[in-house]
């Protein structure tokens, strides 16, 4: 479908296509820029890009939302030069020239099933299918972690979004059945088994429709406050503290929010690795009173959450969940909860009637099927 969509707006049919799917962090918020872990599952939901190369060093993207073309002169990127949603993929073509990679111009067409604004990191997927299309078409092997770091440079650098490497990585390196354990600091991944419904359980995603954006001051505020406790503390970053040794750091910090701050990262780097050992266990159960615990870390001391993921959780935990948390950078997005498999329609319907009560508007169930990392599809 998408190849015939391409050909209607550049006259051409597509050299490939690509993808790269969005993720739901099961665990680990705000501890990726703080040299800390994560637990992202890869979804089924994804950004897809239909490309052809193109000969003279220009860059035209458009997407099946809204055709209009955005053009681009590749050797004249930097950046600011490209705005609204085109920047991710002219930044993913600015940060390839920028390492040496010798990309060329292009045609891409973007389509998505990834809802943007939900947490879901649909720009890091956008990113990712756009620098495989472009690195494809010219033939260049680059493994996937390497893409991901190069993306997280464009989003950081080209968009202006102080995101940490998470959400590439696990775009990037997640595989089908299993959450990806990765330690920034170490710059290690593991594949961790995943599989809900075998337990008899069902992990949902409930988009709560108050979108969130990342470049904006808060996501920024957060980053900063971390950092500037770590310098206080004399370390390199918030990773170095243990749990051993949390109540010492505290007492060692002049500012009531950096402390506060600064427990909810090495306390969710511990439930992180408590949700890890879990699962490798097989006691899946076990994972939902972390989940939970995330989520009321994330509400008191980082300040995170807002009403619509508060009732959310609370409603889903009154209707009898293993466990509920806000998932992503927060200020809006997603929960997930942990939900026994024969439990998810009432678990969902206690969710929206919660909703209608306080007059949110109606939240929105999503798949979460653990899922493959970027690919080329055809």
């Amino acid at each position: 479908m998408i190849a015939e969509q391409f050909e209607q707006v550049f006259g051409t049919r597509p050299d490939g296509v690509w993808r790269a799917p969005g993720r739901v962090n099961l665990i680990g918020e705000h501890t990726d820029y703080n040299d800390g872990l994560v637990l992202p599952i890869a979804l089924s939901q994804q950004i897809v890009v239909a490309a052809a190369a193109r000969p003279d060093g220009r860059l035209r993207f458009s997407s099946t939302q809204g055709r209009d073309v955005i053009e681009a002169d590749l050797a004249a990127l930097e950046p600011g030069s490209v705005s609204d949603w085109a920047a991710y993929p002219a930044g993913a073509a600015w940060i390839l020239r920028e390492s040496g990679y010798d990309v060329g111009g292009a045609n891409l067409l973007i389509d998505s099933d990834l809802p943007t604004g939900a947490g879901l990191s649909s720009s890091a997927a956008l990113l990712c299918a756009s620098a495989l299309a472009l690195l494809e078409l010219r033939g260049i092997e680059v493994a996937p972690d390497e893409v991901a770091r190069l993306v997280q440079k464009a989003e950081n650098i080209y968009v202006g979004a102080p995101v940490g490497l998470m959400d590439q990585m696990a775009s990037m390196c997640c595989t089908e059945g299993h959450a990806l354990f990765f330690d920034i600091q170490a710059m290690s991944i593991a594949q961790i088994p995943f599989d809900p419904a075998a337990a008899g359980l069902q992990l949902l995603v409930i988009d709560v429709k108050a979108p969130h954006r990342h470049v904006d001051g808060e996501y920024a505020a957060r980053r900063k406050s971390c950092e500037a406790a770590a310098a206080q503390l004399g370390v390199p970053s918030l990773r170095a503290i243990s749990p051993e040794g949390l109540d010492d750091a505290l007492a060692r910090l002049d500012d009531e929010v950096d402390r506060r701050r600064v427990r909810h990262v090495v306390t969710e780097i511990a439930r992180v690795e408590q949700a890890v050992e879990a699962m490798r266990a097989g006691r899946l159960r076990d994972v939902g009173a972390l989940f939970t615990a995330s989520h009321v870390s994330m509400r008191d001391d980082f300040e995170i959450t807002v009403p619509e993921l508060d009732v959310a959780v609370d409603a889903a935990l009154a209707a009898g969940a293993l466990g509920a948390r806000m998932t992503g950078g927060g200020f809006g997005g997603c929960i997930i909860a942990l939900v026994e498999a024969a439990a998810a329609d009432t678990t969902l319907a206690a969710i929206e009637k919660a909703f209608a009560d306080h007059g949110f508007t109606a939240p929105a169930p999503l798949p979460a099927t653990p899922s493959p990392g970027a690919s080329r599809l055809t």
